[in-house]
């Protein structure tokens, strides 16, 4: 006779994260720079627990900029991988999102592919007067539309595919950072 131990069904395996990592793309995470690239995909799966190494990806893609571009291209890339985990069926279980890197001249452009909405939505692209704004007494912490916000705010221009089966959102983030309002961020504000 067997006994039901609920304790042996949540346990939980450490794995090392570069597990995760097909020795081929190495590279992709190393945040040093590397190989010239114009393009560069990667798919993710679907959990939370995998952030450090989405980070290190958009880190490395932008080894080659500054520090400040770097934390700002990896800072708006996290948030449209959260928002794949937290709102599409990317979060599932075996399901997962992609991120794809396009350098051009003047700037990277990120672009997070997902397995489609939870919840029915209908066709149409998300626009700026759908988020709420990222003034703290406007419901920071709602989970609504700051993540997007952020991008709204401090992306040179950003969109998507309009298409809730398969959302694509992207962003992009020009090389010269002078006219971004990030740069106008004091410390300690």
């Amino acid at each position: 006779m067997s006994v039901f131990s609920p304790e042996l069904t949540h346990r939980e395996a450490t794995v090392p994260l570069a597990s995760f990592i097909k020795p081929f793309h190495a590279h992709y995470f190393s945040r040093t720079v590397g190989t010239p690239f114009r393009k560069r995909k990667y798919a993710f799966a679907g959990l939370p627990s995998l952030m450090p190494l989405v980070r290190a990806f958009l880190d490395t893609s932008a080894a080659e900029r500054s520090t400040e571009y770097r934390f700002l291209f990896t800072l708006l890339g996290s948030e449209l991988a959260n928002n794949a985990i937290a709102h599409s069926l990317s979060s599932e279980n075996g399901q997962t999102y992609s991120l794809t890197v396009d350098r051009g001249a003047t700037g990277m452009t990120l672009t997070c592919q997902d397995q489609g909405s939870r919840l029915p939505l209908e066709p149409g692209p998300f626009t700026a007067t759908d988020l709420n704004t990222l003034d703290p007494e406007s419901g920071l912490g709602s989970g609504q539309g700051i993540g997007l916000g952020l991008v709204n705010a401090l992306a040179d221009r950003w969109g998507d595919n309009g298409n809730p089966k398969f959302r694509q959102v992207w962003f992009h983030l020009s090389y010269d950072l002078t006219h971004n309002p990030w740069t106008q961020i004091e410390g300690g504000q």
